[in-house]
C-alpha cells in the first residue's frame, strides 16, 4: 500500500462500514456542498456532479491524499427523489415507489488531490418493489430510521421486506458505495487492496 493517505468524504456510517470491508487505514472529512440540482439536471447528472464535488470540496484543505466521494439520488419516474427527512415524507416516497421499479444512481469519485486527477462514474442499480399499503409502508418507517436515507429505506436491514426483486453488478451500491469499481478506481493509483 502507497503511503498516500485515503479519505473519505462523507459523515454517512454506511459507507463507512462498506469501506471497512476493504480493511485499509482511512479517515472521514464531511464535504460542505450545497446538495441542490440545477435546472433541467437528470439524476444520474446530479449524482456525479455532487460526488465530484464532495471530493473537490475536501481536496481543497489537503496537500496529499486519495479522497473517495459518493452520492446517491433515486429515481422514480423520471423524478428525483432525496432524503425524506420526515415521517409523512418517508410514507409518501414509499407509496410512490409502490409496484415499481426505482433506479438508484450511485456516483462515485476517487480524488487525488496531490495531482488534482481524478476518476468518476455513475453505478446503477435497480429496485423493483412490492406493491405497498399505506399502512405497511407506515409501520416500516416506525420501525427503521430511514429518515436520512434516499428512498426511505435500509436495504441491508427490514427494508429488504419492501422489494420484489433487486438487480446491480453490486449489491455495495445500493448501500451507497459502489466497493467493486471503487476497488478498480483504487488499483489506477497504484493501491493495491489484496497487497
Amino acid at each position: 500500500m502507497p503511503n498516500t493517505p485515503l479519505i473519505l468524504a462523507s459523515s454517512s456510517p454506511f459507507r463507512r462500514q462498506l469501506l471497512e470491508k476493504f480493511q485499509v487505514d482511512y479517515h472521514c472529512i464531511s464535504p460542505d456542498i450545497d446538495e441542490s440540482p440545477l435546472a433541467d439536471e437528470t439524476p444520474k447528472d446530479l449524482s456525479l456532479r455532487l460526488s465530484i464535488e464532495k471530493a473537490k470540496a475536501v481536496a481543497s484543505d489537503l496537500e496529499a491524499g486519495l479522497i473517495i466521494a459518493s452520492d446517491q439520488v433515486a429515481e422514480v419516474d423520471g423524478v428525483a427523489l432525496g432524503k425524506p427527512h420526515t415521517k409523512e415524507n418517508a410514507i409518501k416516497q414509499l407509496m410512490s415507489m409502490s409496484g415499481k421499479t426505482v433506479t438508484f444512481h450511485t456516483g462515485l469519485c476517487l480524488y487525488n488531490a496531490e495531482t488534482g486527477n481524478y476518476q468518476s462514474l455513475v453505478e446503477p442499480f435497480f429496485v423493483t418493489f412490492r406493491d405497498l399499503t399505506k399502512e405497511q409502508a407506515s409501520n416500516y418507517v416506525d420501525k427503521e430510521d430511514v429518515l436520512k436515507c434516499a428512498g426511505s429505506f435500509k436495504s441491508e436491514a427490514l427494508g429488504i421486506a419492501l422489494f420484489e426483486k433487486l438487480e446491480g453488478d453490486d449489491p455495495n451500491t445500493l448501500i451507497g458505495l459502489p466497493l467493486i469499481k471503487l476497488n478498480r478506481m483504487l488499483e489506477n493509483e497504484g493501491v493495491n487492496i489484496l497487497a
